[in-house]
């Protein structure tokens, strides 16, 4: 026997319990009344004794139902909050899938002003690598590089997909403050196997070295590789959108104006179909307003 009994019987049971009266409560719970008598005798035999009297003029508690009823009622009671609880913690809390490099370097640090716009929601950062399973993780949006293009998957461009060569001004001056981009072919290079590097060098209208003269430094993320360059040790592949503050500061510099692009761009992503929760349009009118004045 199981430890508890069908909820939809303990559910039925209050109903009659309060009513008195099985077609009134059939009504409420939108049921037959035959439906609510073979509820009510699963109960009872489950508890093994009568829990109403068949009277003249409907239905009276039995001792022991008399016994049960309010202690079902408080229960049936504090089930209900817990759900509303729970939807509620729910309904105000909004979790975003995203990478690492993307949450580090532009999110987390810009993440305060949506939350003072919006203080009744809670923000969670679920950092992955893999596009969210909206239907099973509990993610409301996720933020992914790609080109826009996910079956099921509305997505908006929140740019990004351009960038550039940067080191830091010390780097620079040590490697004599070169003329053109094919002077840093004998640079330390971060990142070297970066599929990025070809096409940045082929947007500077140059073709890439066959080889690098000197070692690099293998670097597994971009916010790494941006670390390794303001600490003065080679040149990193950069979003300039995320190194804005470390630009501002002069902790990095840009040696020459070239910009190119992967023909990938991140974009905030969601379920197609079905009504928006208010959540993620106020998420998604925020991240586009603030991306679009920052990110190219």
């Amino acid at each position: 026997m199981a430890d508890t009994p069908p909820l939809q019987a303990v559910k039925v049971f209050d109903a009659v319990a309060r009513h008195l009266n099985f077609t009134k409560a059939a009504a409420e719970l939108n049921m037959t009344q035959s439906a609510v008598s073979y509820q009510v005798k699963l109960l009872e035999d489950y508890v093994g004794t009568a829990l109403f009297r068949r009277e003249a003029r409907g239905v009276g508690l039995s001792e022991h139902g008399r016994a049960v009823a309010p202690l079902v009622r408080q229960a049936l009671g504090d089930l209900a909050q817990a759900f509303r609880s729970a939807k509620a913690e729910t309904a105000n809390l909004l979790v975003i899938s995203t990478m690492h490099t993307f949450a580090t370097t532009w999110l987390a640090p810009r993440i305060g002003s949506f939350q003072m716009e919006n203080p009744e929601l809670a923000v969670r950062l679920d950092i992955s690598p893999n596009l969210a399973n909206f239907h099973d993780d509990g993610v409301d949006v996720g933020i992914r590089s790609g080109k826009g293009e996910w079956p099921g998957i509305k997505s908006h461009c929140i740019g990004g997909g351009n960038f550039t060569v940067a080191c830091s001004p010390q780097y620079y001056a040590r490697i004599g403050k070169p003329k053109t981009p094919a002077d840093l072919a004998d640079c330390i290079f971060i990142g070297p196997r970066d599929d990025w590097w070809p096409l940045w060098f082929a947007a500077a209208g140059i073709n890439p070295p066959a080889a690098f003269s000197r070692p690099g430094i293998d670097v597994e993320t971009q916010q790494m590789a941006m670390v390794l360059a303001v600490a003065g040790h080679g040149l990193a592949l950069v979003h300039l959108g995320f190194v804005t503050e470390e630009f501002k500061t002069g902790k990095l510099i840009q040696p020459f104006d070239v910009m190119a692009s992967s023909g990938f761009n991140y974009y905030l992503v969601y379920p197609e179909g079905g009504p928006l929760p208010n959540k993620t349009k106020l998420f998604r009118d925020w991240i586009l307003k603030e991306a679009g004045q920052e990110l190219a």
